[in-house]
């Protein structure tokens, strides 16, 4: 077998021994709704940590991380990670252990089941799914495009004949299908808990090879230091969270170097990070407080002591995969090898396709497809909860809530969720073949700033009892429009250095959207939060406030009551 056909043998091997714990999970089924969409709410604080972990580590962690490194620099890391390890465990702590408590009290499956509840309005759950579908459907395609060309890249020159587009690779199509099928197939017999499984299992796979991967790297470019040393002669600005005029005047000298034939790296231009972009960064971690995907995995949790290990060693294992994955994508921009560059210097590389790149050039065949078998894994991780808690949305808030729940037996409601879990996969397999390849950081950063701006709802939910009916109304309705309007004048997230404020924007082909922006150079988030939190607060002041029943049932004695 030829490199690319022992890449895609282990990668076969990997995926099948995926799907036999997946399928050995559904002998534990016990044929309730509660056990196919929560597990019967009896995980244990280790499995919990494990998927919850495994669920937040995308493609927009691994390759998005890598890519945006090596096209931005260093600072990714500070700007990405930093914030989001304490971000995240903060939400686990002031979220998940409430809305935990309360899922276990009152029985709630989905958000909007207790969103429902909390407002006393049962529009409230039709406003919110199309728009909870409409960011999940985004945050999909994250995975499924991201691993579709990583396999690709890995496995080229494994068919020639068969795939000459693909430079003999598994076309991403075709990869990004077989992910689909695999992931759909354990989540439609195992549910909830076949996917708590899977998480653990992959997420162990994915941390150890990471590992392996990064100290492979660090010692074919000749340890840290050398790799390190490379950037700082070749792209120095990629170490730097500012660029300076010293690195500005070494990048033309490298330049012109590179022309003349003298040096085999060409310097890479990055753009500054704005000092208040880096700082309003900080907002995008706030996502996670209301994916429904992870709502959905706190309610699974066994008990409130379940959280404690979630909440204290999450940031430690962000750290322990990020580092690697950022320092990897810094490498790539100056990686050489006997003098070489790795990369190749007179063609564009995209930023989803750096880590496979670094990997196939770099490890054995049988190296790479375990690499990426570990990428897959924490693609895979993610992909299965998204499946599996719109399918749960659909079938607890929509069926089973219009159609009565008396009349929907728990087997209907289960069937209901495997035949949405088949379509939603289908449909959005679909659109990832249809969109043109997006960068993945670029369109997780607009995915998870849509969920962000809706994090001021579930704080207000749980800790504001003058939030009101219609304020959830106003600020559901403001993410959706303001979110909208300034995903449109990004063009859909095409350019991928997009920010509110950041610089103008002109685009010839769109010229009714070339605007001057304001906010000093802020995250598009926010903007989005800013304006949600506005609308929420200011017409919860003006509207009338829930029952006293609700308020009790919410927040119990109102002299003790937050």
């Amino acid at each position: 077998m030829n490199p690319g056909q022992v890449a895609v043998t282990v990668i076969v091997i990997y995926l099948a021994l995926l799907l036999a714990l997946g399928l050995f999970s559904s002998r534990f089924f016990r044929g309730t709704a509660a056990d196919y969409f929560l597990a019967s709410r009896g995980i244990g604080s280790f499995l919990l940590l494990l998927t919850l972990f495994g669920t937040t580590m995308t493609a927009f962690a691994l390759i998005g991380s890598t890519g945006e490194a090596y096209a931005s620099g260093i600072g990714v890391y500070g700007k990405m990670v930093s914030w989001s390890g304490l971000i995240h465990s903060f939400c686990f702590f002031l979220l998940g252990i409430k809305l935990w408590s309360f899922g276990a009290r009152y029985g709630y499956v989905t958000q909007i089941q207790f969103f429902r509840d909390r407002f006393e309005s049962d529009g409230l759950g039709l406003f919110l799914f199309p728009l909870l579908v409409g960011l999940v459907i985004p945050y999909l395609l994250i995975g499924i495009i991201g691993g579709g060309t990583t396999i690709t890249a890995i496995t080229g020159g494994a068919f020639p004949d068969v795939f000459p587009a693909a430079k003999g690779g598994i076309p991403m199509w075709l990869g990004a299908g077989v992910i689909c099928i695999v992931v759909l197939v354990y989540v439609f017999f195992g549910g909830v808990r076949g996917t708590t499984w899977a998480n653990a299992f992959q997420t162990g796979v994915f941390i150890v090879l990471g590992l392996i991967t990064f100290t492979l790297i660090a010692d074919k470019l000749g340890g840290m230091e050398a790799a390190s040393e490379s950037v700082a002669r070749y792209n120095p600005a990629h170490l730097q969270l500012s660029i300076t005029d010293e690195t500005r005047a070494v990048a033309a000298t490298q330049q012109a170097a590179f022309e003349a034939g003298t040096a085999p790296i060409k310097p890479k231009p990055r753009e500054a990070i704005p000092p208040l972009a880096f700082l309003t960064y900080m907002f995008i971690p706030l996502s996670v407080g209301m994916f429904p995907h992870l709502f959905q995995h706190w309610l699974t949790a066994r008990s409130a002591s379940s959280f404690k290990l979630p909440v204290i060693v999450h940031p430690l294992l962000m750290a322990l995969v990020w580092v690697p994955c950022v320092l990897i994508g810094v490498w790539a921009t100056s990686a050489m090898i006997d003098g070489v560059a790795l990369l190749p210097q007179n063609e564009v590389v995209r930023p989803n396709q750096v880590l496979g790149k670094m990997v196939k050039e770099i490890g054995s065949p049988v190296l790479g497809g375990l690499i990426t078998a570990g990428i897959l894994a924490a693609i895979m991780s993610s992909l299965d909860s998204q499946f599996l808690c719109i399918s749960s949305i659909f079938s607890n808030d929509i069926v089973a809530h219009y159609f009565g729940h008396d009349r929907i037996s728990d087997q209907a409601r289960v069937a209901y969720g495997r035949i949405f879990v088949i379509l939603i996969v289908a449909l959005t397999y679909a659109i990832a073949l249809a969109v043109p390849a997006k960068n993945v950081f670029t369109l997780g950063v607009w995915c998870f700033s849509g969920f962000a701006a809706l994090s001021p709802l579930a704080f207000a939910a749980l800790y504001w009892r003058g939030t009101t009916r219609l304020g959830a109304y106003a600020c559901v309705l403001t993410v959706a429009v303001v979110g909208g309007y300034l995903f449109y004048l990004s063009n859909y997230g095409a350019p991928g250095h997009f920010l509110f404020g950041w610089s103008n924007y002109a685009d010839p082909a769109h010229a009714d959207r070339n605007v001057d922006f304001l906010f000093l150079g802020m995250m598009p988030v926010a903007t989005m939060i800013a304006c949600s939190t506005l609308a929420l607060v200011l017409v919860s002041l003006v509207t009338p406030r829930p029952s006293a029943a609700t308020l009790a049932k919410f927040f119990g004695n109102p002299k003790h009551a937050g």
